[in-house]
């Protein structure tokens, strides 16, 4: 087991705590469409602690992947407030958004994004170049042991496309952890993979919430919504329903 150069007691991840990681305030989002106003999220306010999977679901074209890029400031509201570990990203520009990014956020694609031409352990090194926060060797060593974690200790020098779907979805994830944010976004992770697959990743979602990383990930997928500790269903661009499935 290779230790990660972050945590000395190997402890890679705080435990569970009341802290609120993302607060959202009243949020509108409208866009423009062939000089109409299109309005898409409606006045949504929720917040989300330390620890929690927040499983968001709904039809198709109804806000929910709106609201991630809400909360990764991809997109911008058109009014209220979003604050993510304590920071309102209104008051941040574009440069200073993209610095923040990388050290709060791991997000996490239906398509992995994963670069081609680079290594798997290339690939989760990235991040950490762009914050240069450690040392070359612990950039390397850190890589090294979020594959392992994810069970890919026998595929980092492979390329992406010399590995499955859900290896790649893996190491995605572990891609996400490099700067141990305290937020996971993921938007249709599981969407792309096969049922089994679906589950091993599910699976590595639910274990980084139990471990204290909160996670906010938009799913068609019922059954696993169901397992997550929250679920929350947007309609027409409102929280129609935000609690468990029990």
């Amino acid at each position: 087991m290779i230790q990660d150069p972050l945590k000395p007691n190997n402890s890679s991840i705080n435990a569970k705590s009341n802290q609120k990681i993302v607060q959202i305030t009243d949020i509108t989002k409208n866009f423009e469409l062939a000089g109409q106003t299109i309005p898409v999220l409606k006045g949504i306010s929720l917040t989300l602690e330390a620890g929690e999977f927040a499983a968001i679901v709904g039809p198709s074209g109804n806000g929910k992947s709106t609201l991630l890029n809400m909360i990764t400031g991809i997109d911008r509201p058109t009014s209220g407030d979003v604050f993510v570990n304590g920071q309102n990203l209104k008051k941040l520009n574009e440069d200073q958004l993209s610095g923040w990014r990388g050290k709060n956020l791991g997000i996490v694609f239906q398509f992995f994004q994963l670069l081609p031409a680079l290594s798997l352990l290339q690939n989760v090194i990235l991040p950490m170049d762009f914050i240069g926060e450690l040392k070359p060797k612990e950039r390397r060593e850190r890589a090294k042991y979020l594959l392992e974690m994810v069970g890919l200790e026998d595929q980092m020098p492979k390329l992406p496309g010399l590995v499955s779907g859900g290896q790649q979805q893996r190491a995605a994830i572990a891609r996400a952890l490099a700067n141990d944010p305290p937020l996971i976004v993921a938007d249709e992770p599981t969407g792309n993979l096969d049922a089994k697959t679906s589950e091993e990743v599910f699976e590595l979602f639910l274990t980084l919430s139990n471990q204290g990383k909160t996670v906010a990930m938009v799913t068609h997928n019922e059954d696993l919504a169901c397992r997550a500790s929250r679920r929350i269903e947007i309609i027409n661009g409102l929280i129609a329903y935000d609690g468990t499935c029990s």
